[in-house]
């Protein structure tokens, strides 16, 4: 019954408190393999499904953990990260102030991983799990956008029927439908070096023409459109009085659908020919890095759905606004997965040494999710 899982769940505060405070102390910093490992070890300990792990020589492991469900074959697909954006000396270990959890991670996201983990745990005490077909992915390398997991990511969750992400949970507990895609951007400047006094005609100033790209890159911006572009590194040059040779950037855009970010692709190619200053050439390296989680009809009947559940666990159930940064949701909807985010515990900070997680939304989130999944397997949910 799921009123068993229920009952267990709202008694279990302290013990995510105390999940959370174990998977947080295992400092997991995306370069740092050996602390990401260790954390997913950590995870392993709390989550009663099957784990697969697939070992990488880049990042940390990543896990796969699967219930009555392989590729293709339906289900739900449960999506979280286990690194996170703080080395060690940045940002360590976690303190609670109330109903207040601070430390690199409680939001973004061991406390989404804490959330599912505790939610499958009731759904295994009360036999909940048979005959429902799930798989969670929890990998290592989301926070420098997922370049070794995301390949894996689509294939295990191509042909599932829905992908739920349990990134940091918004303000009212708003869930997200959208988020721009990402995109990658390096310029590399070649001119002609000269001395700035004696021989200033012969040089070809390689830092003019990557200024003149800059100029024109930063003005593909359009706040209408939801299109930005950020100059965010420029190195070059050796010294003031000698005429540059060399220069790069490296940059980052940010756009609302696929067909927005290729033509955005296609300007920043085109500009490098139209900036370039006599004698001088642009390289440009542009990529898309991760794809937009555009809203569908499919994903905005996954929403009310699961809106549905977080009001009956007396979670704020609306829909965020477009977010502009990415996430794995991005994957599992370019598989063809309708697919919704912000699921996990509510908070602020994340990304900054403020970072924290509100304790008192945890048991909230994992009853929400319970009743979702009781839903997909046909058990009565029970209210209040």
């Amino acid at each position: 019954m799921i009123s068993d899982a229920l009952t267990w769940l709202r008694a279990q505060r302290p013990e995510m408190e105390r999940a959370l405070d174990t998977l947080v102390r295992c400092s997991s910093h995306t370069a740092d393999k050996t602390g990401v490992d260790r954390a997913g070890a950590a995870l392993r300990e709390l989550v009663p499904l099957d784990c697969e792990v697939r070992p990488s020589a880049r990042f940390g492991d990543h896990l796969f953990f699967h219930h009555r469900r392989g590729a293709g074959d339906g289900g739900a697909v449960l999506v979280g990260h286990v690194d996170t954006v703080f080395p060690r000396e940045a940002f360590s270990g976690m303190r609670i102030e109330g109903d207040v959890a601070r430390g690199p991670g409680v939001l973004d996201m061991k406390g989404g991983l804490v959330v599912i983990a505790f939610a499958l745990q009731a759904m295994r005490r009360a036999g909940l799990l048979d005959g429902l077909a799930l798989s969670l992915a929890v990998v290592s390398d989301e926070e420098v956008g997922s370049p070794d997991s995301a390949a894996q990511l689509a294939a295990m969750a191509k042909g599932a029927g829905c992908a739920l992400v349990f990134e940091a949970g918004r303000r009212h507990d708003a869930i997200v439908t959208r988020r721009k895609g990402t995109g990658s951007l390096r310029v590399e400047a070649h001119g002609r070096a000269a001395h700035a006094g004696l021989a200033h005609a012969q040089g070809a100033n390689a830092i003019w023409s990557l200024a003149r790209f800059i100029d024109g890159a930063q003005q593909l911006t359009d706040y209408d459109r939801g299109l930005t572009v950020n100059v965010g590194r420029i190195e070059g040059g050796i010294g003031r009085n000698t005429v540059p040779d060399r220069a790069s950037l490296d940059g980052d855009f940010r756009y609302v659908t696929r067909a927005d970010g290729e033509a955005l692709l296609e300007r920043l190619r085109a500009l490098a020919s139209q900036s370039a200053v006599a004698h001088t050439s642009l390289a440009v390296e542009a990529a898309i890095a991760r794809a937009p989680l555009e809203r569908t009809e499919a994903s905005a009947q996954l929403f009310e759905a699961y809106a549905r559940c977080q009001r009956e666990a007396g979670l704020g159930d609306g829909e965020a606004a477009l977010q502009g940064g990415g996430s794995d949701a991005s994957t599992t909807a370019g598989a063809g997965v309708p697919s919704i985010d912000g699921l996990g515990p509510r908070g602020d900070g994340f990304h900054t040494l403020g970072e924290h997680a509100e304790l008192t939304s945890f048991v909230p989130k994992a009853e929400a999710l319970v009743r979702f999944l009781c839903g997909l397997r046909g058990a009565a949910v029970l209210p209040g």
